[in-house]
């Protein structure tokens, strides 16, 4: 009942996260368009009021004229619109997500024990601190030397190192597919952060001196379009790691810690296509398009060096090894003995009679025959199962499965 509760929560939680997640990357990458589609106002009113740049777009039947006040308008209006909840509940959202997902159940999804044998605690503490951590080595960054000459390239490049290290110490330290969502929550954390920290109450402080009219200093907007900029880098790189626990042969790499830097870099280059695109279309810049194709040579480079090598057939040689459950006489065969004899030693611990998870048992005939297609997917196709391979199922196992699951998933005699 537990984990059928668990499970529950698990769809929900994701579902109101893309939700909102939707709404403030949408918001995000608008806003950046409009920013770098601005062109000086022609009209002599609107260059009286201080409006810096101005937009005219059509759409869904009817014309839009937003303007851009440098610095403040000449009055606020009665009602001005913010944008923030939506960072707010993707964060939250998120992390209850996380939660769920890899913090409870932290032995069974957080840690591979090849790679770091924590205890449970002591995991979660260690996964928490890179959101933290980050942030703090970010925001410190960014304050030293996002004010400085050259400032934004400077960032840029510290920035990717740091990421680059947090990505080879996640991948260390971490089950695979664990490593690769820690590494983007922990910058979706800094993207939340940035909007927390910086962007609003940057924006709330220009209010309070318009209200009190005081001079607005410009400071503040500055900072905060900085910090918006840097969001809007982090988006495509984010929902890599998000979107790649769906796809082991990432994570489950031997180098998949240069999988996902390799990843998240060619996202970062795509995004500065588009950034760039609108100021191209403008004159404001040149051509970005060798950003887009060096994002797509470096996902083209990274398919061509992973691809799987040739493996030798197994349909007839016995598993090597003692450990193996296969008896030697029946490995070649797709019988559902030789199927149930991997089943026991491999997955019987978290889908036998003392314990089914996910409320799945697979000491049943019955059950796995109703199962046979999620066994095949989990098992042979993404080999998600069994979870970080805690129980050392071989590639020969998985393709006796296979083998089985193509020949009609008997489960009689």
């Amino acid at each position: 009942m537990e984990s059928y509760f668990l499970d529950w929560a698990n769809l929900l939680l994701r579902w109101v996260h893309v939700i909102t997640a939707i709404a403030w990357i949408g918001s995000s990458f608008y806003f950046v368009f409009l920013d770098s589609s601005l062109t000086p106002p022609e009209d002599e009113d609107l260059k009286k009021q201080g409006v810096s740049g101005e937009l005219w777009a059509v759409h869904g039947g009817g014309f839009y004229h937003p303007v851009k006040f440098a610095v403040s308008p000449p009055k606020l209006p009665g009602h001005l619109h913010w944008f923030f909840w939506e960072s707010y509940s993707t964060w939250i959202s998120g992390f209850a997500l996380f939660t769920v997902s890899y913090l409870y159940s932290a032995s069974t999804y957080l840690i591979d024990k090849s790679k770091m044998d924590w205890a449970p605690a002591t995991a979660i503490v260690v996964a928490l601190a890179f959101f933290f951590v980050f942030w703090l080595l970010y925001d410190a960054i960014c304050r030293i030397f996002g004010q400085r000459k050259n400032g934004d390239a400077i960032v840029g490049a510290l920035v990717f190192v740091l990421v680059c290290i947090a990505s080879w110490l996640a991948c260390h330290w971490f089950a695979g597919r664990a490593a690769f969502l820690l590494v983007g929550a922990m910058i979706a954390t800094a993207m939340s952060a940035n909007v927390f920290f910086w962007i609003i109450p940057g924006q709330r402080t220009v209010i309070a001196q318009i209200k009190a009219g005081e001079p607005v200093d410009p400071i503040h907007g500055k900072r905060g379009k900085q910090r918006s900029v840097h969001n809007t880098y982090f988006t495509l790189p984010v929902l890599f790691a998000m979107l790649s626990n769906h796809y082991s042969f990432t994570w489950s790499h031997p180098q998949n810690w240069l999988v996902l830097i390799l990843m998240m870099f060619a996202g970062a280059a795509i995004r500065q296509f588009f950034v760039m695109r609108h100021g191209y279309k403008l004159g404001r810049n040149g051509n970005p398009l060798p950003y887009a194709l060096v994002g797509v040579a470096v996902i083209v480079g990274a398919i061509v060096w992973m691809r799987p090598a040739p493996m030798a057939a197994v349909s007839g040689a016995p598993v090597s090894g003692a450990a193996s459950a296969i008896p030697a006489s029946a490995s070649g065969q797709n019988d559902y003995k030789s199927v149930q004899a991997v089943l026991e030693q491999r997955c019987y611990l978290c889908h036998g009679e003392a314990v089914q998870m996910k409320n799945l048992r697979l000491d049943s005939p019955d059950m796995v025959k109703q199962h046979a297609q999620a066994i095949y997917q989990q098992v042979v196709v993404q080999k998600l199962m069994p979870m970080n391979n805690a129980t050392q199922i071989t590639d020969a196992e998985r393709a006796l499965i296979g083998r089985w699951f193509e020949a009609g998933a008997p489960t009689g005699p």
